[in-house]
């Protein structure tokens, strides 16, 4: 396959999980739908560091950008753009290790919640695996559902963080091989 080409799809599979990962910050701004949580600053901690907005979100957008256009009609532009893509794709590497080590510790760490009448993280720095053990979640008064709210949304950031970093690593060594081999050139029929 081209390099051209291979990053022509590497972009555009990197184009929908920055949706998603933009997305799923933005929703975890809103537990429950409801924007009061935001304005009274009862958000979990790990939602305003906007791991998926800023490194799934941002910091993939700009690289997916570019390596896109260095895969325009099939073939890679040149050695200079190729080369360029690594540098790139090492920025959508890191954004992508941020969003996923924000996510990670949105989930160890748990949701913010109403434990009778304070607001506190009831599951941070305890021995017990809220995640696996649903018991647990009905600690959370307030807003309603936030645990699963909270562990469906970092979970979708910790896929799709894997993903970019999965992917802009791929695009890494295949902007090295187009930058040692050069242009696809088509030869057309022999």
């Amino acid at each position: 396959m081209c390099t051209g080409r291979c990053s022509r799809c590497i972009a555009g599979a990197l184009f929908p999980l920055v949706v998603t990962s933009i997305i799923c910050n933005i929703v975890l701004f809103f537990p429950g739908g409801d924007v009061k949580y935001a304005q009274n600053g009862h958000i979990t901690e790990e939602v305003k560091y906007m791991g998926g907005l800023v490194g799934g979100g941002i910091m993939v957008l700009i690289p997916a950008l570019y390596i896109h256009l260095t895969g325009t009609q099939g073939c890679c532009g040149n050695r200079c753009g190729m080369f360029l893509s690594i540098a790139f794709a090492a920025v959508g590497v890191a954004g992508a290790l941020y969003s996923f080590i924000v996510a990670v510790l949105g989930l160890q760490n748990g949701p913010l919640c109403k434990v009778l009448l304070i607001w506190t993280t009831p599951f941070k720095n305890s021995d017990h695996k809220y995640l696996t053990d649903s018991t647990w979640w009905g600690q959370c008064t307030e807003p309603k559902n936030i645990v699963q709210f909270n562990i469906g949304l970092f979970s979708t950031l910790v896929a799709t963080s894997c993903l970019q970093l999965i992917l802009c690593a791929i695009q890494m060594i295949n902007g090295f091989v187009g930058c040692l081999c050069g242009t696809c050139i088509d030869k057309g029929p022999l």
